[in-house]
């Protein structure tokens, strides 16, 4: 048990060492390829946190652990806007912008329900596909927010200020050894992080669902909950509603998508019935909580805490 635990740490802070290595190689590359860092920051750099999460799927995935691969997302979710945003708001409040209402959360739970009825409708299996649309369809997502951003001179250079990117190196040695030592890092942090968490699930005698749900959805969540508290403490927390939901597109319709692309992946019932349906209550309970005075506050902050407490509780009984 021991040494399960010591692979999952070991693991998880592998993949996030490596995670970002990856995007410092590569935001330097394209910084010095004279992109925009706002096109930067909503590519290469969203791309590379959540490398993680993706590697941990596609491993499962080809290990016959499709239980992992959706708890690890759905769980994700619901820690994202749960968890998260709950300890976001309780240690400051939240201001909400117009875009989290017209834009991110419209998103964030068209996406969610797109995956519950793609599930239900086809034999709880998401198929290559399924994986072809959601790809197409974080890209669409993806230019859209580009462009829009483009278009508001104000907000893009707001935008580009807020960006905290790693600054474009001299050399393209060092590029080259942040990417590869990046993607080893992801690969063997993956290997570690799921082996450990499928020896724990079996010593433990719990399912691979449960694993993936709390261990593993909880663990891949921390850089998002120590990036939040952090800007709480800043009292910088406007962007960080924006931000949750946009990593909860990026899981879907991202990590799904790619996932599906290498291996099919078999939903089972529960996760269907219980985790996707509380996924769906908490995206859907977020939209009053937004609109209340367009501030989320230390009440906003209980009720969601709550909620993810009673559901991790339901999971583990």
């Amino acid at each position: 048990m021991l040494l399960n635990i010591v692979m999952l740490i070991v693991g998880l802070f592998v993949l996030i060492i490596g995670g970002d290595f990856l995007v410092r190689g590569a935001s330097s590359i394209a910084l010095k390829s004279h992109i925009s860092p706002l096109v930067v920051g909503l590519t290469v750099v969203a791309f590379g946190t959540s490398a993680p999460e993706l590697l941990i799927s596609v491993k499962a995935a080809l290990d016959g652990s499709p239980d992992m691969v959706m708890g690890n997302v759905i769980g994700s979710n619901i820690c994202n806007l749960a968890l998260v945003l709950g300890i976001t708001a309780l240690i400051g409040p939240i201001k909400v912008q117009n875009d989290s209402i017209k834009i991110d959360w419209p998103v964030t739970m068209g996406a969610s329900l797109l995956l519950y009825f793609v599930v239900k409708e086809k034999d709880a299996v998401i198929d290559s596909f399924e994986g072809m649309v959601f790809v197409f369809l974080i890209i669409v997502y993806t230019v859209y927010i580009i462009r829009k951003s483009r278009k508001e001179t104000k907000a893009l250079r707001e935008a580009e200020e807020s960006i905290d990117l790693p600054q474009a190196s001299n050399s393209p040695w060092k590029d080259l050894f942040f990417i590869v030592g990046g993607c080893a890092g992801l690969y063997f942090g993956a290997d570690w992080f799921v082996g450990g968490a499928k020896e724990m699930a079996s010593v433990l005698g719990v399912s691979e669902r449960v694993i993936g749900i709390t261990v593993l959805a909880l663990g891949t969540s921390l850089p998002e909950l120590v990036t939040a508290i952090v800007a709480s403490i800043k009292k910088e927390t406007d962007l960080a509603l924006g931000n949750l939901m946009g990593s909860n597109i990026f899981n879907i319709l991202s990590i799904l998508g790619i996932t599906s692309l290498i291996q099919d992946i078999h939903v089972s019932p529960v996760i269907i019935h219980h985790d996707m349906t509380v996924m769906l209550g908490v995206t859907l309970l977020i939209l009053p909580l937004m609109f209340y005075k367009r501030t989320m506050g230390r009440f906003a902050g209980v009720v969601l805490v709550s909620v993810y407490i009673i559901y991790t509780y339901t999971v583990i009984s």
